[in-house]
């Protein structure tokens, strides 16, 4: 059930949501290069690791790219 649910979230990610992170960009130039289906399924695992990391050691996600770069000092 795990599984249906993170292809349906994946789904859901490249169709309906709007906002852009660097996680649609990047399953949008995978669907780009080798299909929407491959995209998905790429975007479920790549959710499910997420997941797991952040499951393991408290790891936050980060929805943007100026939210992974250190604060100029």
């Amino acid at each position: 059930m795990l599984r249906t649910l993170l292809y349906e979230t994946a789904q859901v990610l490249l169709t309906h949501v709007t906002k852009w992170s660097w996680l649609k960009a990047w399953a949008m130039n995978v669907a780009k290069r080798r299909g929407r289906q491959k995209a998905i399924v790429a975007l479920a695992r790549r959710l499910a690791v997420i997941m797991h990391r952040i499951w393991s050691d408290g790891t936050r996600f980060r929805w943007t790219r100026q939210d992974i770069l250190p604060a100029a000092a």
